[in-house]
């Protein structure tokens, strides 16, 4: 089977209005750049996007905010942009907040195929509406249900022909669990490397959860600064 695609486009050929997808990232860190501007460029509608945040209003998801291409986000944190405040408050667009670490666990258990688990996070608050409650050892529990997504969208430092992957640093983030759970997870590396060549000791991501793999290119990169009046 042939996991090599020339860029975002060609790779994300198939994915239609109304998609969920999940984008790994943290902040601005390895997110996956080329695959969103392919989207901008295909002005794919309607999607649900899952990642821990947002972007800022010119970078990473807040591209997609921009040309008003989400529907919904379920993230954990989106306090830098302003574009997607304005579409919140105004009712354009649909936002489920999650806790950090359930938004990772429910990322983990669809990767594993876990259908759903308990956890304290979020009793007694706005999280817990709707959810199903379960005492144990005498302390509530939400029940959480994995995520079900169409795509995942990651971004890798190294990769090979086959999709074995290896992150670098903190870029690792969100994108090994959403690599694991997407139903079709299209990957950008760096640098795509011969198969062999790697380490199969220091490979993070195994080629099995890999669909399609493509070397991006025009990193920016970017790093979030605090701002201060």
């Amino acid at each position: 089977m042939n996991k090599l695609y020339k860029n975002g486009l060609d790779a994300i050929f198939d994915i239609k209005d109304h998609s969920t997808i999940m984008l790994g990232g943290f902040g601005l860190c390895g997110i996956p750049e080329n695959l969103i501007s392919a989207l901008v460029t295909k002005k794919t509608k309607g999607l649900t996007c899952i990642s821990n945040n947002a972007g800022v209003d010119d970078f990473g998801i807040g591209l997609l905010l921009k040309t008003r291409q989400v529907k919904k986000m379920i993230s954990s944190y989106v306090g830098e942009n302003a574009e997607f405040e304005k579409q919140l408050l105004s009712g354009e667009l649909e936002v489920e907040l999650i806790p950090q670490g359930t938004l990772a666990e429910r990322c983990r258990a669809a990767g594993a195929g876990i259908p759903g688990f308990y956890t304290p996070a979020g009793v007694g608050t706005e999280v817990a509406e709707g959810k199903e409650v379960k005492v144990f050892n005498g302390k509530k529990h939400l029940l959480e249900l994995a995520f079900e997504s169409d795509f995942a969208f990651v971004k890798a430092w190294k990769g090979d022909a086959l999709g074995n992957l290896i992150y670098r640093g903190t870029a690792r983030n969100f994108n090994p669990m959403m690599a694991a759970a997407g139903k079709i997870t299209i990957v950008e590396v760096e640098e795509l490397v011969p198969v062999g060549e790697l380490d199969p000791n220091i490979i993070h991501t195994p080629s099995i959860y890999v669909d399609r793999i493509f070397k991006g290119e025009n990193y920016e990169k970017r790093i979030e600064k605090i701002t201060t009046q």
